[in-house]
């Protein structure tokens, strides 16, 4: 597999910094962007559809455009995306803020399945259910993964040791990106080693999808699940990365999406679904979150919805 990215014409004359391409195996692929300019400069290619596309953010950021500049999402410091669409290849159209520092890494499904074979049911979109669907999942990176993708711009190896050390990097960033995926990082919060809260912070999230729409106020769900407010809203973002409301919120809109895609619902219908009753900011927040309102998106969406 060959995956060689360059800078547009434009900014050749331009541009400061480099762009490191390179095949970690037959089936990974690891690009790394480091960008000293003063300006954003575009990067563009097709990406075929076998293809599980990862992207990390150190500095600076990213977005991402489709459909000609009309949709976009936005690749965040110490943030990450996952692309995956098997049904369609993705045309890639990103803009690289300046300052940056970005890994992007890209791997077949068949070989994510024989790294994971073992817990490939635990990842969502590796089951049998969601395999060939469309999927998308953004993250912010947990200390760790940040330590470790910087050593890939911070290290100083040189010749054929690089090339394994570069190798053993891409492997490592796989392993705690799905790592962070079961949520093992909430040893990072000490009152969380207790296994017993894990699972009570784990329950009040189950209970917020479950009751999306008519979802409990802060203090009614700490009272559900035994947890004092504090110990709830800390543990909770220490293993989800968001904190409770902003994972309904986010929760709410994805559903939304993947409504509004099934081509079943309206605009309104997909609001009052997802237990908005004012249409109106639904639609402003959807808007905050994609880029674009509900409909623009229904007429030009060409990308994956989350899994």
């Amino acid at each position: 597999m060959e995956l060689h990215f360059e800078i547009d014409e434009v900014a050749k004359n331009t541009f400061k910094g480099e762009i490191k391409n390179t095949r970690i195996s037959e089936d990974v692929f690891m690009v790394r962007v480091e960008s000293e300019s003063e300006e954003a400069f575009r990067m563009k290619r097709e990406i075929d559809q076998s293809l599980i596309q990862f992207y990390f953010a150190i500095e600076g950021g990213a977005d991402f455009l489709f459909n000609e500049g009309r949709y976009k999402l936005n690749l965040e410091k110490e943030k990450s995306l996952l692309f995956y669409n098997p049904l369609m290849a993705l045309p890639l159209n990103i803009k690289v803020q300046p300052s940056s520092k970005l890994v992007f890494l890209y791997i077949t499904v068949e070989k994510l399945h024989q790294l994971f074979v073992s817990g490939s049911e635990e990842i969502a979109f590796l089951n049998q259910e969601n395999i060939d669907k469309k999927y998308y999942a953004d993250h912010p990176l947990n200390p760790l993964l940040v330590l470790t993708i910087n050593q890939l711009f911070q290290s100083n190896i040189q010749g054929a040791a690089r090339d394994l050390f570069e190798r053993a990097k891409a492997y490592e960033i796989l392993a705690l990106f799905f790592n962070k995926e079961e949520g093992t990082d909430a040893e990072q919060c000490p009152f969380l080693n207790d296994e017993d809260n894990v699972q009570r912070i784990r329950q009040a999230k189950l209970i917020l999808i479950d009751r999306m729409t008519h979802p409990p106020t802060l203090k009614e769900l700490s009272r559900e699940v035994g947890l004092n407010e504090y110990r709830l809203k800390e543990g909770f973002k220490n293993i989800y990365g968001k904190t409770v409301f902003q994972f309904l919120n986010d929760y709410r809109l994805d559903k939304a999406r993947q409504v509004l895609e099934s081509g079943k619902f309206k605009v309104n219908d997909a609001a009052y679904h997802i237990g908005y009753t004012n249409p109106s900011h639904f639609i402003a927040a959807f808007r905050k979150k994609f880029g674009v309102t509900p409909k623009k998106y229904l007429t030009g969406k060409t990308f994956p919805t989350h899994g």
